[in-house]
């Protein structure tokens, strides 16, 4: 990622320095690019921190935690105020804020600036999300605004907020990340296992999902997914690749920060739970023995049919994930003072990053033409459309439990809807059951005050 962006500023005619402790990874750098007198490498901090201009901008790509400390701690007694440290790693906010504060003390400004694209995205035009001081940003600008991807000219860069914003936004985007990825993921398997159809099927159902609505990013890369073949055996290579998922932590931070500020997203709920139970391998084996598939013999035959009740299923997932995610990005921006624009950061997404898709600009126009919109589910436009197809992603969930098709994050998108769209909710039981055992209290609805009732 440090590489690929130092050649693509380099590209656009700035001057750029780079650092690493790995001599071959130095070399590396100055042999690929295209105009070399533009780019200089070092493996010492002293000697790379003289080779940039005062006041020093220096972008940290270096994974998040620890090696952000560490890094810090090197360049430290060489930097000066007025000096900028920008992380562009996947960084948890609270130690953005942290090192915001420790470093202000120096008169250092601390960026922290989300990045999404991965290594391509990088050399050829990422989605950067930054947030910190903002009179250091307009310094930054102009660099980033020619190095980030474009939309109908538009760089898909912005200024996210004060503190810890971009690192926030950042969050957020990698829970919708964690969210898109599981549905897709949960459809293909229906697909496969629930229906029967040839990976060439699957694969011509979402490449052809790809020139509809539901065109993005991660429609486009699964259609190539589906037809890679492995050289050595000549199968399809995803059929040949462990079911135990990896993650970094950012859809966990996600879900975690949510529940602080009580805002649900239980897509990227489920989407995180569905990944650590993927890693119960052995288990999940076993279990498979004890309890074989459920036969289920009511299977209509026309599948046509089916794959576009499907596609509206999954187009109703992804838009109450991004519902979820837009939403807890308000709630956050007046809790931690971010003053994050909605409608930026839908602009920002739709080029460059991992979640870009057709969507986006609709949500980018909502923002625009309402600030203040609570959730997108209340846009008249999106409304309508999840009131119309509601119906086929009620119709996905009882095919996939006939069939013993585990579809965590189709059933929580669903969920997610009827919850909201609900005037009233049990929680009233929850609330006398609270009393009952704490003393808890609650409220009534017929008058103002909180009681408590001896209940025996």
């Amino acid at each position: 990622m440090g590489r690929n962006l130092l050649l693509n500023m380099a590209d656009h005619g700035f001057a750029v320095a780079g650092l690493d402790l790995d001599q071959e990874k130095v070399s590396a750098l100055e042999n690929e690019s295209f105009v070399r007198h533009q780019v200089k490498g070092s493996t010492d901090v002293k000697v790379f921190l003289g080779l940039l201009k005062k006041p020093r901008a220096i972008l940290l790509l270096v994974p998040a935690g620890n090696p952000v400390d560490l890094v810090i701690k090197d360049m430290l007694p060489f930097l000066e105020e007025g000096d900028i440290l920008i992380d562009g790693g996947n960084t948890f906010f609270a130690d953005t804020d942290r090192r915001i504060a420790d470093l202000a003390k120096k008169e250092i400004h601390f960026f922290g600036m989300g990045i999404s694209g991965g290594e391509k995205g990088a050399r050829y035009g990422p989605s950067m999300m930054p947030g910190g001081n903002r009179v250091a940003y307009e310094r930054l600008r102009p660099v980033f605004e020619s190095i980030a991807a474009k939309v109908d000219n538009e760089p898909c860069v912005a200024y996210m907020g004060n503190g810890s914003a971009g690192h926030y936004v950042k969050m957020v985007h990698n829970g919708i990340e964690y969210g898109i990825m599981q549905l897709i993921s949960e459809v293909y398997d229906i697909m496969k296992r629930g229906l029967n159809l040839s990976d060439e099927k699957i694969q011509e159902t979402f490449e052809h999902w790809n020139q509809s609505e539901l065109q993005s990013y991660l429609i486009e890369i699964t259609t190539k997914l589906l037809s890679k073949q492995d050289v050595e055996t000549g199968q399809i290579l995803i059929d040949l690749i462990s079911d135990k998922a990896r993650a970094k932590g950012t859809g966990k931070w996600t879900s975690q920060n949510a529940m602080d500020l009580q805002v649900p997203v239980p897509v990227i709920d489920a989407a995180v739970n569905m990944r650590d139970l993927s890693a119960y391998k052995s288990a999940r084996a076993m279990a498979a023995r004890l309890f074989p598939p459920f036969v289920y013999d009511n299977e209509t035959k026309d599948i046509e049919s089916i794959i576009d009740r499907l596609k509206n299923a999954l187009h109703f997932a992804i838009i109450t994930t991004y519902a979820q995610g837009m939403d807890l990005l308000q709630v956050a921006s007046n809790t931690y003072n971010y003053k994050i624009n909605l409608e930026r950061v839908a602009k920002i997404w739709r080029g460059g990053c991992i979640i870009r898709s057709a969507s986006l600009e609709l949500f980018r126009k909502a923002y625009g033409n309402n600030p203040h919109l609570q959730n997108l589910l209340f846009h008249e436009g999106i409304g309508r459309t999840l009131q119309n197809i509601q119906k086929d992603l009620r119709w996905f969930i009882k095919l996939s439990v006939d069939k013993g098709i585990p579809v965590a994050s189709f059933m929580a998108a669903l969920s997610y809807f009827d919850a909201y769209r609900s005037a009233k909710l049990p929680t009233n039981l929850i609330q006398a059951q609270r009393d009952y055992f704490g003393a808890h209290k609650y409220e009534r609805i017929d008058r103002e005050g909180i009681f408590h009732t001896q209940w025996d």
